[in-house]
């Protein structure tokens, strides 16, 4: 399972050996021992990555192979792409733009895209500095 954190200037990407039902029973059970309300939803949430990264071909390839059911990719400029998901949104209410993504899809391809995320916070902790 991928799950994607939101804040209010910053994302952060996970993969999870949980599966997507233990996690949100788990997410649903703490909410309700703490009473805080929960709004599930299907959606979409999306991240770039830089097109020059190593093996971003082969992510283009994989989301090929799988028709883009789950994932697919749309170019933004020379330098970046878009990845977008399919899954669901678990936010505090549904008002909040901070919230939780998650989405499941292949242990390989949830292996795989999470270490490109991590390659590519990588090089931009490298540029920054």
């Amino acid at each position: 399972m991928l799950k994607l954190t939101y804040t209010e200037s910053s994302f952060y990407l996970e993969c999870l050996t949980l599966s997507l039902e233990e996690w949100v029973a788990q997410r649903v059970i703490l909410a309700l021992r703490v009473g805080q309300s929960l709004c599930i939803e299907p959606s979409t949430a999306s991240f770039l990555l830089p097109v020059d990264l190593p093996g971003v071909e082969v992510l283009k390839a994989e989301v090929k192979r799988n028709e883009g059911e789950i994932i697919a990719l749309s170019a933004c400029d020379a330098e970046y792409m878009e990845v977008i998901l399919r899954g669901s949104w678990l936010l505090d209410s549904s008002k909040d733009a901070v919230g939780v993504f998650f989405t499941t899809m292949s242990d390989r391809a949830e292996f795989f895209l999470h270490k490109l995320w991590q390659e590519s916070q990588a090089c931009a902790s490298v540029m920054s500095e």
